[in-house]
């Protein structure tokens, strides 16, 4: 540790005056390299004093310039010679206290952080934390690597556990960390876990992150916990279908539509007797109402959205396609109906149902078909370019339950 600097020291070098170049000069010998000296230094933007304390410091007066190089070694053995300090950065450090090697500490922060990496052992985890995506992690643990570390051990003992088998999220946060809230909505372990879980998941297109607010974003990371097998708000938001047949048959009524939630879903294993099937899907509950009533059990399978599908509704349309299901979508002819199909389309392999331009124009035509006028950001509909066109040129909104006729023609199984 440096000795305090002494009254000759002060008078050279010290003072408010002359606070900010010591702060330019300590700045330098900061950003050195470990082992390599500071032998030449050039400081610009001076001031006549501070001018002159560095022409002092050299031993010999100049004119007056801006900017001034001064040889840190001829300097340091002024110094000497003076009997006020050993070195430039020896007075410097006497009048403000040590000064940090931030290269030094620049190493070692790294060294430190490619330690956290190699300790992952997850393959998930390991390939989450590469060089352009280890951002993520240094956020989540404010920049200390050790922190890091203990985030990475967390995260790992809980993709340990996955796939679950419908296992609530606060029972296997309770039973991994010791915490039944450390995997809630934000926690830092579970924005790792999610993160490295959605790379198994489909992202959103650029159409759906522009109207994913807090609550679809909640939604979405729910749907990312059902697909490992974790149960979050389970009995929330269940699905609706009608006529779905299962192979043990499970007790529902044909011909009246049925609840499945996303725990029943995800904890029981169903065969869903759909193989080469056309399941069709729809945005509204009236319509699965509607078909009830006039089809009841000569309707096909229907499934209904809700609206954006929730986790429930995601995971049913998932085990349909999986177990040979053709998938059929339609939805209102209006922005956020165009934005739903598109995800549905996308996310499930489906096909769109009477979705096209020439169904749009069709309907604008009917005389009973509800219409209203078209509100928001026009979004582009992907299996379709020309019915983005239609409906920006026309402004009219159809409502899926407007053209229940047409629908009800392609339910009816007679």
């Amino acid at each position: 540790m440096s000795k305090p600097a002494d009254l000759r020291l002060e008078r050279l070098l010290g003072g408010d005056q002359l606070a900010s170049l010591r702060r330019r000069l300590r700045r330098r010998f900061e950003r050195a390299m470990p082992g390599e000296p500071v032998e030449h230094v050039r400081i610009a933007g001076l001031d006549a004093q501070e001018h002159a304390a560095l022409a002092s410091l050299i031993g010999r007066p100049q004119r007056f310039s801006s900017s001034l190089g001064i040889d840190v070694r001829m300097i340091d053995a002024s110094l000497q010679r003076a009997g006020v300090a050993d070195s430039l950065r020896d007075a410097l450090e006497r009048l403000d206290g040590p000064i940090a090697n931030l290269a030094a500490l620049r190493v070692r922060h790294q060294a430190q952080w490619a330690e956290v990496i190699a300790e992952c052992r997850h393959p998930g985890l390991a390939e989450l934390l590469t060089p352009a995506c280890v951002g993520l992690l240094k956020r989540l643990a404010r920049q200390d690597p050790a922190a890091a570390g203990r985030l990475c051990q967390q995260a790992e003992a809980v993709l340990r556990r996955l796939p679950a088998k419908g296992q609530a999220r606060s029972q296997l946060a309770a039973e991994t960390l010791g915490d039944a809230h450390a995997l809630d909505d934000g926690q830092p372990v579970a924005t790792l876990v999610l993160a490295v879980q959605r790379r198994a998941v489909a992202p959103m297109d650029e159409a759906d992150a522009a109207t994913t607010g807090e609550g679809a974003a909640a939604e979405r990371a729910r749907d990312i916990w059902a697909a490992a097998g974790v149960l979050v708000n389970e009995l929330a938001r269940p699905a609706l279908f009608l006529n779905l047949a299962t192979e043990d048959g499970d007790g529902r009524t044909r011909g009246e539509p049925s609840f499945i939630s996303l725990r029943a879903l995800v904890r029981t294993s169903r065969r869903w007797m759909v193989g080469g099937r056309d399941v069709h899907v729809c945005e509204n509950p009236n319509l699965v109402a509607i078909a009830a009533d006039r089809l009841g059990a000569r309707c096909r399978p229907l499934v209904c959205t809700d609206g954006m599908p929730g986790a429930a509704q995601r995971t049913l349309l998932t085990q349909l396609a999986r177990a040979g299901a053709r998938l059929f979508y339609h939805g209102d002819f209006d922005w956020p109906g165009i934005t739903i199909a598109n995800t549905v389309l996308r996310d499930h392999g489906a096909l769109p149902w009477r979705l096209g331009a020439a169904d749009y124009l069709a309907a604008i035509g009917t005389p009973q078909a509800h219409q209203g006028s078209l509100h928001g950001t026009p979004v582009a509909a992907a299996w379709d370019e020309s019915l983005t066109t239609a409906m920006e040129r026309h402004q009219i909104s159809i409502a899926e339950e407007s053209v229940t006729d047409s629908l009800l023609d392609d339910l009816d199984e007679q």
